[in-house]
Order: C-alpha cells, then sequence, then structure tokens
C-alpha cells in the first residue's frame, strides 16, 4: 500500500535530503511531503534532529544535499530579501515560547503587526484582541510574562504566530512541560486553528498521545533516516520495531537502554583507568 503524500498537495516538499553536524549525520538522504491544509507531524527520539529540520525549512540552516520548497520557492536559492519575506509567512511557536520578557501580552502580540506592517494602532488594537480571543487569553492582555503559567505562555506565542495570518504554522515540542489541562487545551487549539484559519501545520514532537490525536500524517525518524511514516492508524499498526518502540516507549529495542561499553565483566575486573 502506498501511503505517502502527493508532491502536487504539498506546500513544502523535502526532496533527497542530508546534513551533518561536524561528523554526525543528522538527515541521510530523506524525502518528506508536507500537504496543505493538514496537520504532519515529525516524530522520534530526542536528538534525531526534529529542530534542526525545521530550521532547513526556515533557511537558518543549509542542507549539504537536497532542496527544500516553500509553496513553490526553492527556500536556499533564495535572496535575502525574498527569504525575509516568505519567512513572514510562517509562523513558529518555540519550545520555550520566547515571550519577550519586557513587554505585555498584548505588545508581544502586537509586536509582529507593529514590526511588518504600518497599521494604524486601532487596527492593530483589534487584531491584537481577535488573536488573544481565538486562543482565550483576552482577558489576560495586561500581564507580564512572570505573571504566566507555562500554559497560559504557549498559547500567547501561539496568537503571537498568527498575528501576521501565515500560511503555516511550524511547532517545536508544543507540549513539552505542561500539566495534563494545558496539554489538552494546546491540542484543541493547534486542530482548531488549522482548521479555522486553513493553515498548515507542521509539529515536532515527542510526546505521542497528544500528536498522533491531531496529526493528519507522521513521520518517524531515527538515525538520519524515516523509519516510517502514514497516518497516525498507520503508524500504530506499523512493524518496524523503531516505530514500535517509540509508540509504546519501551526501554530496549533499536534503541539501546545501554550506552555502547565493553564487556561488563571484563570491565568490573579491568586493573586500568577508573574512568
Amino acid at each position: 500500500m502506498d501511503n505517502s503524500v502527493s508532491p502536487q498537495n504539498s506546500l513544502v516538499s523535502v526532496q533527497n535530503l542530508s546534513f551533518s553536524r561536524g561528523n554526525k549525520k543528522i538527515f541521510d538522504d530523506i524525502s518528506l511531503e508536507f500537504e496543505r491544509g493538514k496537520i504532519t507531524a515529525i516524530m522520534g527520539p530526542s536528538g534525531t534532529g526534529k529542530t534542526t529540520l525545521l530550521k532547513l525549512i526556515g533557511g537558518q540552516l543549509f542542507p549539504e544535499q537536497g532542496t527544500i520548497i516553500v509553496d513553490g520557492n526553492n527556500v536556499h536559492r533564495l535572496r535575502r530579501s525574498d527569504l525575509y519575506n516568505l519567512r513572514k509567512r510562517m509562523g513558529m511557536l518555540f519550545q520555550s515560547g520566547a515571550l519577550l520578557t519586557d513587554m505585555n501580552v498584548f505588545d508581544n502580540v502586537a509586536f509582529p503587526l507593529r514590526e511588518h506592517t504600518h497599521l494604524p494602532e486601532s487596527m492593530i488594537r483589534t487584531l491584537v484582541l481577535m488573536k488573544l480571543q481565538a486562543v482565550g487569553l483576552r482577558g489576560a492582555r495586561s500581564l507580564m510574562p512572570n505573571e504566566l503559567s507555562g500554559g497560559m505562555a504557549r498559547r500567547i506565542a501561539l496568537a503571537r504566530a498568527i498575528a501576521l495570518d501565515p500560511m503555516m504554522i511550524m511547532y517545536d515540542e508544543p507540549f513539552t512541560g505542561q500539566d495534563p489541562i494545558s496539554k489538552g487545551a494546546l491540542v484543541h487549539l493547534i486542530k482548531s486553528l488549522n482548521t479555522i484559519l486553513g493553515l498548515t501545520s507542521i509539529v515536532v514532537s515527542h510526546d505521542v498521545q497528544e500528536t498522533a490525536a491531531i496529526a493528519d500524517y507522521i513521520y518517524v525518524i531515527a538515525e538520519g533516516k524515516i523509519v516510517g511514516q502514514g497516518t497516525p492508524k498507520e503508524i500504530e499498526q506499523s512493524e518496524s520495531d523503531w516505530v514500535q518502540q517509540f509508540m509504546t516507549g519501551a526501554a530496549d529495542g533499536p534503541a539501546h537502554f545501554h550506552y555502547p561499553a565493553k564487556d561488563y565483566v571484563d570491565d568490573l575486573l579491568s586493573t586500568g583507568k577508573r574512568y
């Protein structure tokens, strides 16, 4: 069964991508498609390059090999000004939220509107209140970032990410460090905003339950390769040992519990260095 996504329907197309950091191969000739209007998840163990992939899509990093096409644009061949304009159409929700600490909630959401448009303050006020209403925090407009809970900060960051009405949003570990109620609120927001605003969403996460609940399509990455892909149901039924270990949280499998070392008994009896 061919469970791949058609390139014709893709907003983002990654073809034959390879990327390394030093001697470590992060991606080894991988290809992915991100369908318009859908939520696509990138999952896998920590350290597999999921956030690095977002930086490659955004043009902050350059691949060793391959191409990344976003809405018909070859990201790494764009002039600086064209890349800058493309990025304005790509919202980003950082893992930390990355709110500006010396600005209140209202000004944090207003910041991209003031920075990238020439709208009057009256219009900016209306738009900010609309975005805050969308994430359920219009009443928190006067609070400072240090007065927000972790879940509230993540929702304010999401309001800022949609301030310029982007065509897509990239979420970097949106559920990390959140309590169950906050996770539930974020799951609802990501799904509802994607539908209501007609967004294309890329969710990088290792939170299996929350991500599988909203994703239309999932890629599982390990050791530089795509070890599984498909709908959440297809991923659940995957016969890949890598996929099953990740989805079930098994302590041992292709990703070993023990870091590579010499024989345990030999190590204990060795008269060599202590460390």
